[in-house]
């Protein structure tokens, strides 16, 4: 578990200290099914091989060449405000070296960590106008959050693997295959962007700045016209639907999405800011980066289905809850039959 002794630490301009998290690993934020895909990557048979002899021939020198020719990069003297952000978010999670942090000139909200061997941060200007230090910071944690779990590796090796693998739809039924694919390929995606949000709330411990950035990239630069309260309201809404109908927009509008839609990550970092979890981080207690390698795929897949059978039964989503009295009425039907037959048993 964590080191009991924290040291506080300040980001710019803040007047109190944020606690620090000597040793943490990724395990900490992620959510069950982005940690449990991971562990299962992580130990596939040749896999780390494949890993460093992917990492040596992708060319991370062009791709930091091309943001040192074409971007502004942060420093004491250049969006020194930023750089020092990432400074210190970077002591928090507790990173040997701060990743580069490259300003990017375009009219696209938007971040990303990008680089295989050494991950750089990117940050939009139309990002940078949009949000205050604190909503800045988040996004830098969120970004940290990517880096630390190695979430740019994968991807990477994923999107090539996909498009390999397009190459051989041709073949017979092998469409099938690539589309199941891209279906698991994409609900990863989701919900390593949930566990970022949360590595974004460990850097900032500022439940309202967290949420007032992700209620942004819905509703843009208008704060004072908006209201998180509201929001969450909206994202309950959202969550219940009207009947069936909701519930199937609700698949098709994210079947092809990288990311979770604004309201479901708003719910899903309010649930994780008031939950055990993030206490016992804030306590010292959380899982070492030290002891990743004795994490099992088991544990983490069954700490995963947990978790989708615990939002399963509390979903207020009409198709969920139609599965779920379609589950009970089978279970219950079994038992009857189960009840019968052994009635009909000599001796009973």
């Amino acid at each position: 578990m964590g080191d009991k002794e924290m040291v506080g630490t300040r980001l710019p301009g803040d007047a109190r200290p944020r606690t620090r998290f000597p040793g943490i690993s990724s395990r900490a934020y992620e959510h069950p099914a982005d940690r449990a895909a991971l562990a299962a990557l992580r130990r596939l048979y040749g896999l780390e091989g494949f890993v460093k002899k992917f990492r040596g021939n992708f060319p991370d020198r062009v791709v930091r060449m091309e943001h040192l020719a074409s971007a502004v990069r942060t420093s004491d003297r250049q969006f020194a405000r930023i750089h020092c952000s990432m400074r210190e978010a970077a002591r928090i999670l507790d990173f040997d070296r701060p990743p580069e942090v490259y300003v990017q000139q375009s009219h696209v909200v938007n971040a990303f960590t990008i680089g295989m061997n050494q991950p750089f941060v990117v940050l939009t200007t139309a990002l940078v106008d949009l949000m205050d230090a604190d909503e800045l910071t988040f996004v830098i944690g969120h970004e940290l959050g990517h880096a630390l779990s190695g979430h740019s590796v994968y991807r990477t090796i994923a999107f090539y693997l996909v498009r390999a693998g397009a190459l051989m739809t041709s073949l017979p039924l092998a469409g099938i295959g690539l589309q199941a694919v891209h279906v698991a390929l994409g609900e990863w995606m989701r919900k390593s962007e949930l566990s970022c949000d949360r590595a974004g709330l460990l850097v900032t411990q500022d439940r309202d700045a967290c949420l007032r950035a992700l209620m942004k990239l819905a509703g843009g630069s208008h704060l004072e016209e908006m209201s998180v309260e509201e929001f969450l309201r909206q994202a309950a809404e959202f969550e219940r639907a009207e009947d069936i109908r909701d519930s199937l927009v609700k698949l098709l509008l994210t079947q092809d999405s990288s990311h979770p839609l604004a309201v479901v990550r708003v719910s899903e970092l309010n649930r994780w800011a008031k939950g055990e979890d993030y206490r016992d981080i804030l306590s010292a207690s959380y899982p070492l980066r030290r002891d990743d390698g004795t994490a099992t795929v088991r544990s983490e897949v069954r700490d995963t289905t947990n978790s989708y059978m615990e939002t399963f039964k509390q979903s207020a989503d009409p198709l969920i809850a139609m599965a779920r009295d379609f589950a009970s009425s089978t279970a219950d039907a079994r038992d009857r039959a189960l009840d019968a037959a052994r009635r009909k048993l000599p001796g009973s």
